[in-house]
């Protein structure tokens, strides 16, 4: 019976390359977006709702992104041109976001960016769901924890570049962090938005010329098929939803409940913590919002290197109990944020974020992917990115009431009620049922 042979080393590292760059764009979302709307006349209180694009989006576009690339053969693959095509648009937004003051004639510049914000996080999904798709139908089960760890890896390198990208620019290259009255956005910001939109395409490229997915016949033999399955109705997508994907979906409401909180209101909650002030045009608030890009990619450095021992700790303890015992990590991580008021210390706590941002990254998918039929792989890591969107969705929805009405505009207070989310998704992977063993492999390699 023939299956999918072992990979070397760099076929890993290319399938996923691009998703490096994807995540410095990202990741400058992540870090900035917050900033950059206050910067043009958003509140703390409205935060939340402009924070629910990204997930709306996501809730939208990785089904159907996914559904499509399972019945897409072309020249160069099946989730190749989705990921060449979403990252061109992904570029372009990140061209654009800066620049919403240069459209006042067409709309209100918040208004422009919260469309921009929506559009860049739609091109960010069409993008990244084809990767996640693609690990998967690039390696047999005994590889799917490595190919999803390189992956996780690659993705937090992006992800300290991207966070740290405004510091270096403003602290080794003199660019302004500050806004004025003419440019309400700091220099450093947009020229960061630049920069991660060429990295962006550069690296999508090349994992689009380094990575030659398995053609139809080949693939249809690994699956032992002779002929390509018909595209599935949507009550039989319902009915053959892994039973896994359901129990994932509570731990990842949870897990992603927290993350979401921490992407909105670490900003103003460091500014108030560590320096103080809550004045969005004051040096000390855009001092604190650099120092945030450092803190997010000094987590995501944590990240990369617990990826690359994922792996063997899976092995040794299995998935579920690293899982576990990384959001709580994470849990620990975000008290340490809340709760310490010097910027150097706050380092400390990025470790057990960092931890738990690996975990989250890597080891859902890994065990996922041994429960869903590869044919409709692209479609149900698509349904699976519900999990990701609906917590962030309720939380958006609700968190402005939250931190007005129960908090009093306390961002500080939200870091906490995301550590108690971390916590609870900790304790929820209990109920997780993973799939045992795996297929026996050749042992070639190419």
């Amino acid at each position: 019976m023939e299956t999918k042979p072992n990979l070397r080393f760099w076929p890993l590292w290319n399938m996923s390359f691009g998703f490096m760059g994807v995540q410095v764009g990202y990741a400058l979302q992540n870090a900035n977006t917050s900033r950059l709307l206050q910067s043009l006349g958003a509140d703390v209180h409205e935060l939340s709702y402009f924070w629910l694009a990204p997930p709306l989006a996501g809730l939208i576009v990785q089904p159907l992104v996914g559904l499509f690339s399972d019945g897409t053969w072309t020249r160069v693959g099946r989730r190749i041109p989705f990921i060449l095509g979403g990252a061109v648009l992904a570029a372009l937004t990140l061209l654009l976001m800066p620049n919403a003051e240069l459209f006042v004639t067409l709309m209100a510049p918040l208004a422009f960016a919260a469309i921009m914000l929506l559009f860049m996080d739609m091109s960010f999904n069409v993008t990244m769901q084809p990767f996640r798709a693609l690990v998967a139908d690039m390696l047999n089960d005994s590889q799917k924890t490595k190919g999803y760890s390189v992956q996780t890896f690659l993705i937090n390198c992006g992800a300290v570049i991207g966070s740290v990208l405004p510091f270096v620019l403003v602290h080794w290259f003199g660019l302004s962090n500050r806004s004025t009255p003419e440019a309400r956005i700091p220099e450093s910001v947009i020229w960061s938005y630049y920069i991660g939109g060429a990295l962006l395409l550069i690296t999508v490229l090349v994992t689009a010329v380094k990575t030659r997915e398995y053609p139809p016949a080949q693939f249809l033999k690994y699956r032992r098929q002779t002929a390509p399955s018909a595209r599935p109705g949507l009550g039989e997508l319902i009915r053959g939803v892994p039973k896994v994907m359901l129990q994932l979906g509570v731990v990842q409401f949870f897990s992603w409940s927290a993350l979401f909180l921490l992407w909105t209101y670490t900003t103003p909650a460091i500014a108030a913590n560590v320096w103080a002030t809550d004045e969005i045009a004051s040096a000390a608030y855009h001092n604190a919002g650099d120092w945030v890009g450092i803190l997010f990619g000094v987590y995501a450095v944590f990240a990369g290197l617990f990826s690359i021992v994922i792996p063997r700790l899976s092995r040794r303890c299995g998935n579920k109990a690293v899982y576990s015992a990384s959001l709580l990590c994470g849990a620990a991580g975000y008290l340490g944020l809340a709760l310490l008021h010097d910027q150097w210390l706050l380092l400390l706590p990025m470790l057990g974020v960092g931890i738990a941002w690996g975990a989250i990254l890597a080891l859902p998918y890994s065990i996922l992917s041994k429960s869903v039929q590869e044919e409709r792989m692209g479609v149900y890591m698509g349904v699976f990115n519900f999990t990701i969107t609906l917590p962030q969705i309720c939380c958006g929805l609700i968190g402005g009431t939250i931190v007005s009405y129960f908090f009093h505009g306390s961002a500080v207070a939200m870091i906490m009620v995301a550590a108690g989310c971390m916590a609870a998704a900790a304790l929820s992977v209990a109920i997780v049922q993973e799939k045992k063993g795996a297929c026996a492999v050749r042992r070639d390699e190419k």
